[in-house]
């Protein structure tokens, strides 16, 4: 696959159409982009929270108006990567899954099989980084009898990890490291294959750049939470990225993680709720400061959900300093706070169409990169995203 050329694609898609995806209708009492597609909007603000629920889901929006359709027709094609998911059939000791919730279970799974498959020399040492307890490159390293070497900067999971791995009698050694620290770094060898599932923003790059630096064999690395870095404007890797017109923030960056296929019913109750009750605050803030902007909120523990919808919002009220008349009526607020939040909810789906053709341009950055340094790389999926929404991994070989 000509990975230059699908970078080209989707960098010049994503610059041209930036003002469809860089606005956020939570922030906003009208996009700019309805004044140009007002019978998109008017679709969009017509239909109910279940179907933005469905609809985000699926993206199955096909009878919606123009340019919807369309731009999510080359979404997909502009997305379209190998899929290696295979049926998960094979049998292992109980003391590989213990403790390991079914999904990620299956999640590291996915990954061990389709990093199997992909590489082509047998491996001859694995290290898992950021590893928790050790549970995927305890798989791997069983599956091939190899050492096994994990880096984990919590010293609980690194005792946990330990014993799991004495109880399979492997040649393994946990070291309790901080990952983002030169002193871990030392640790990565030539001879490893290393390995990383959803290892999130600063933990990957770094990864990537000291794997490169210390020459190591193999790499699969799947991975998450893009936007979580100390850096406030995205740094390319890959010398096309670096000629992108895109200059992407820590805001941009978090689009890709905005689905929740695999949310629970309770979370996604509680998620709306936060929701809607965070959106009724603001539309009383902003009727009586008499302006018309979005006061930046961070979210609520769950906890603050089990008041009163008034003093949800009076404890909003006063992290923003500021001392508000009470509205006349509360619940009619906490109502139009759930009719804001089913038009929003509805109005997203134009920005939910960006989010994976987002992730593979941040993907392919990473891809080229390595390829500029001396690696065979391939980017697949490895499991469904009904398993895992982070279902893509890179597999390098030097």
């Amino acid at each position: 696959m000509d990975w230059p050329d699908r970078f080209q694609a989707l960098d010049n898609w994503l610059a041209q159409h930036q003002a469809l995806w860089r606005e956020k209708p939570f922030t906003r009492l009208r996009c700019d982009w309805e004044v140009d597609y007002p019978e998109l909007a008017q679709w969009l603000r017509q239909h109910s929270l279940a179907d933005a629920e469905a609809a985000h889901t699926g993206l199955v929006l096909e009878s919606a108006p123009e340019p919807l359709p369309e731009l999510l027709a080359t979404a997909r094609q502009l997305s379209a990567v190998p899929d290696w998911s295979q049926p998960l059939t094979q049998s292992y000791p109980e003391v590989l899954e213990r403790h390991i919730p079914g999904r990620k279970w299956q999640q590291i799974q996915a990954f061990a099989t389709a990093t199997h498959k992909q590489w082509l020399q047998p491996g001859q040492h694995v290290l898992d980084w950021c590893a928790g307890k050790g549970h995927l490159g305890r798989l791997l390293a069983w599956q091939r009898d190899l050492p096994l070497t994990c880096l984990e900067h919590d010293p609980v999971l690194v005792d946990a990890g330990n014993q799991l791995s004495r109880n399979l009698q492997l040649s393994a050694q946990h070291h309790c490291q901080d990952v983002l620290q030169p002193a871990a770094w030392r640790y990565l060898q030539p001879h490893h294959s290393v390995v990383a599932l959803h290892a999130c923003g600063d933990l990957h790059t770094t990864l990537l750049q000291q794997v490169v630096t210390r020459g190591c064999r193999q790499l699969a690395l799947s991975p998450c939470c893009y936007n979580r870095t100390q850096a406030e404007y995205y740094q390319p890797l890959s010398d096309l990225a670096r000629q992108s017109r895109l200059q992407l923030s820590r805001e941009d960056l978090a689009l890709p993680l905005q689905a929740t296929v695999t949310a629970g019913q309770r979370d996604r109750r509680l998620r709306d709720q936060s929701m809607a009750w965070r959106l009724g605050f603001d539309l009383w803030q902003r009727e009586v400061r008499g302006m018309d902007d979005y006061l930046p909120t961070p979210s609520r523990p769950q906890s603050a959900l089990q008041q009163s919808f008034a003093d949800f919002c009076q404890d909003l009220a006063r992290h923003h300093q500021l001392d508000l008349p009470p509205p006349a009526d509360w619940p009619a607020l906490e109502q139009a706070g759930w009719k804001r939040l089913t038009e929003v909810r509805n109005l997203e789906l134009l920005r939910a169409v960006f989010r994976r053709p987002l992730e593979i341009w941040l993907l392919l950055d990473r891809l080229l990169w390595l390829q500029q340094s001396g690696y065979r790389v391939q980017l697949g999926q490895f499991c469904a995203e009904s398993l895992s929404p982070r279902n893509l991994l890179l597999v390098a070989e030097r």
